[in-house]
This record gives structure tokens, sequence and C-alpha cells, in this order.
């Protein structure tokens, strides 16, 4: 049996966080994952190797449209398998240099699975048997995994999830992806790029459902370029695999007549938390009805002793909201007072174009009856999206029409992901629709559409005409 000050429960971006916090500010930690190294779901599978295969598509993707202005390249050759072993160096790197800091740290890792025992006494199944690990605080960071659809995630290697697809186990020559969220499109996006054709269905009427209607066009309407087709509206009755590839019906305002054919399905219609943590019950902590331990604003459960952090503890699902809760639940151990409370939390959709969106939605303030200013800025009036050839993006500001302070911001467009935490930083900082209008951007870059988008609120900006604000 061992004892540590913190034991935490998975080795993900909120997990690892937590250690090392926890470890630099001189306690003593345990962290506990499967893997043989920290990293989680976003690193091994999710993240990290998803921007490494989005890169090639977009290296593809400019190799393409690179004829618009004169310079053409041959058909690409491409070599699944190199793709592959890029793409796993990767992450191998990433992994890699987390174990090497963990070590560095002091902190203890154990790969293995834990199991509660009581609120501050772990079972951990690893490789050299069980072992015990008495904790002061334990903290949850198991994170989430793919959801599966009944009658769609059959048992077929041809099925796939967002991890398997990940794998990159071949390039088939029709893909269908099931969900047109960001997981979906993302992946269709790298499939597409790779040769595959993509057909994306969806239950709703339109892609990216929890994005601005406005901004999620523009992505729409370049996957309509590069996907065979786009079913809305539409939803999978059933799958069946066949020896010719996989039988697909499907009903809704769109479908298709008949099973259709495809080589592999693609299943990313979301995540769901891992709670289903043994032992649980045997502490005070409580589980909502959609899967999510609750906690309070630092983080901590219904059992004093047990704090839970990431995509376990609740919406948004992002490693980075992760991150920053890991660093709450520590400096709460640690005695210091502190609050997970932001402002705002920048969400990336990283399809070409990007789409990012930080603060309030437009879709929000409606569903919240809010008054509010809209300010967009089209990139046609960029000159620096024009020098690129990609004039197909748009930068928008949410603003409280009587203080005029900036409440949300959305972008669409090449390296939207890169800008967006200048409104982030405006959103937390309280600043105002003038404060950005009067912040000097560089020129020219895709960055001072944001300065551009508070120049057209005031009726201000050289490059579209809109009537100046009484």
């Amino acid at each position: 049996m061992s004892s540590t000050r913190v034991a935490v429960i998975g080795a993900g971006p909120g997990g690892y966080a937590a250690a090392f916090h926890a470890a630099d500010a001189g306690m003593q930690v345990t962290l506990i994952d499967a893997e043989p190294n920290p990293g989680g779901v976003c690193t091994f599978k999710g993240c990290i190797p998803s921007k490494a295969l989005l890169h090639a598509a977009r290296v593809l993707d400019e190799a393409k449209h690179a004829s618009n202005f004169g310079v053409s390249f041959g058909k690409p050759a491409i070599d699944v398998d190199k793709l592959r072993a890029w793409k796993d160096g990767v992450v191998k790197k990433q992994t890699g240099g987390l174990g090497l800091l963990a070590k560095a740290r002091k902190v203890t890792y154990i790969q293995g699975r834990a199991s509660f025992l009581d609120g501050k006494t772990l079972s951990v199944e690893a490789g050299s048997g069980q072992q015990r690990v008495e904790a002061d605080y334990i903290i949850i960071a198991t994170g989430s995994r793919p959801t599966t659809v009944p009658g769609v995630s059959i048992d077929s290697a041809k099925v796939l999830d967002s991890t398997t697809a990940l794998e990159l186990p071949d390039v088939p020559a029709r893909l269908l992806v099931v969900g047109g969220g960001y997981i979906g499109l993302e992946l269709g996006t790298v499939y597409a790029a790779l040769g595959s054709k993509v057909t994306v269905v969806e239950m709703t009427d339109g892609l990216l459902p929890g994005a601005d209607r406005d901004l999620a066009a523009v992505v729409a309407k370049r996957m309509g370029t590069v996907c065979e087709a786009i079913l809305l509206e539409t939803k999978v009755t059933g799958v069946k695999d066949e020896k010719q590839g996989l039988s697909v019906t499907f009903e809704g305002k769109n479908a298709p007549a008949g099973a259709q054919n495809f080589d592999r399905v693609l299943v990313a219609v979301g995540r769901r938390p891992n709670s289903a943590i043994a032992g649980l019950d045997k502490t005070r902590v409580k589980v909502n009805q959609r899967g999510f331990i609750e906690v309070d604003g630092q983080r901590r459960t219904a059992e004093p002793s047990i704090f839970a952090i990431g995509d376990v503890a609740g919406d948004p699902m992002l490693a980075h909201k992760a991150s920053h809760e890991a660093r709450v639940a520590v400096e709460v151990i640690h005695g210091r007072s502190s609050v997970f409370e932001p402002r705002a939390i920048p969400a990336v959709v990283f399809t070409d174009p990007e789409l990012a969106w930080t603060g309030l939605t437009e879709n929000e303030a409606k569903q919240q009856n809010r008054p509010i200013e809209i300010a967009k800025y089209p990139w046609a009036a960029s000159g620096r999206a024009t020098t690129i050839d990609r004039p197909d993006g748009l930068t928008k500001l949410i603003i409280d029409p009587e203080t005029e302070r900036i409440l949300g911001v959305g972008i669409v467009g090449v390296g939207a992901g890169e800008m967006i935490s200048e409104g982030t930083l405006a959103i937390e900082m309280g600043a105002l629709a003038a404060d950005l209008k009067l912040t000097i951007h560089p020129h020219p870059t895709l960055s001072e559409t944001i300065m551009e988008a508070a120049d057209v609120f005031f009726g201000e900006s050289a490059h579209v005409y809109k009537p100046k604000k009484a």
C-alpha cells in the first residue's frame, strides 16, 4: 500500500495538468492511467492525431487550390502507411515528452485501472498486480468515450468510431459519416482529402448544430464541394455487413431511395462521460442523468475529498477547459481561494475553413431573449484573405447594446482557431467594442478583421460601408 497527498485518475489534459500543478506546489502525487505515458484520449486518440491528419489534408487541398493562381502540381501519391507512421510518431513524441515531465516532477505514475474502496482509498489493477493507494485527495479526470448508436454501431471492423478512424486502416472508396458535428466533419475532411467519396448524414437541419448559422453556413458550403453528398434531416435506420461492403438504409427528408453501399461507416454522433468507475458508489459522489459527475465551482464533488474535472464533469467537453479546471482543483487542495468561473471558453472546429467561437453566441442570446447588437466583417473585404485566395471567411462580434461590451466573438475562415484567443481575452477583460477598434492590428493580416468588425459596429470601417451610428 502507498499513501500520497493527491491521487489523479486519468492522465489526459486535465489529469496530467492536475498532477503537474500539484507536484509543482510541492505535493506528493500519484497519477493513474491505462496508457504507458500521460496524454489521455486527446493526445493518444483525439486532438493530436486528428490535427496531424488534418494538416496533411490541408496540404493536399492547398496543392489542389494552387491551380487557381497558376501553380499546378501532379496528382499526389499518398502512402497511407507512411502517413499513419508519421501521425503515430507525432503522438509518440507528445506522450513521451509528457512521460519525461512526469519523471522530472517526481510524479508517481501507475499504468493501470483504478477503482474506489472509499472516499480516500483506491485499488489499482496494474501489470505488477493489485496496488492500494491512499490519498488525502482524489481528482477524477477519466474523460469521455465515443457515443454508440443502436443499429448503426454493429460489430464489424468496417464500422469506425472517432478512435478507430484515426488509426487510418485504409482509404475507403466510399465512406459514410454519421453525424454532422465537429468530429464527423473533421474526420470526413481528412478522408475526403485522401480520396474517399464522403457522404455525411445529419439528423438536424444543418451541420455543426451548436454554432451560429451564419458561421456554420460557410463551412457547410465548402463541405458541399468536398463531399459526395450531405443528407440533412435524415438518419440511418440500419446497417448490414455484406461481402461487397456495408448496406445502409435511411429515412428522413433527404433520404436516398433504397439501400446504399459504403466501404466503411464512421459513427461520430458525440461523446459520453466515463463516470462508470468501479466502486464510485462507495463514496458520496453524485452522477446526474446525463452521466456527468456533479461538482461545485471549485470542482469538488459531494465527497469532500474527491474532485472531478474535464469531460467527466460536464460540458463543454474540451481539453483546454479540463486543463483550467485542473488548476482550480489543485489550488483549492493547496488551500487557496479559487473557483472555476470563466466568462468565455473558446471552441474550435478544425475543418477547412476553421470555425471558432467564444463567449455568448447569437443562438444563445435568442434563447435568453437577451438584446444584442451584431457587427460582421466579411473576409471578401480583407486584403490578406484576398492574397491567399481564401475570402470565404467572416468575423462576427456580439455586443451589449447599452454598455458596448464584447459578449461574444465568432470567426470562420483559414486560421480562425489561432485568432479566437483575442476574442476570449477581450471578453475576460471586459473590453468594449471601442477597445478593439483602437487596438492597432498589423496589416495585412487576418487578425485585423477583428478590429475591422469593431469599426463596422461604429460605422467607421474603411473597407465596408455602413452608415455611422448616431
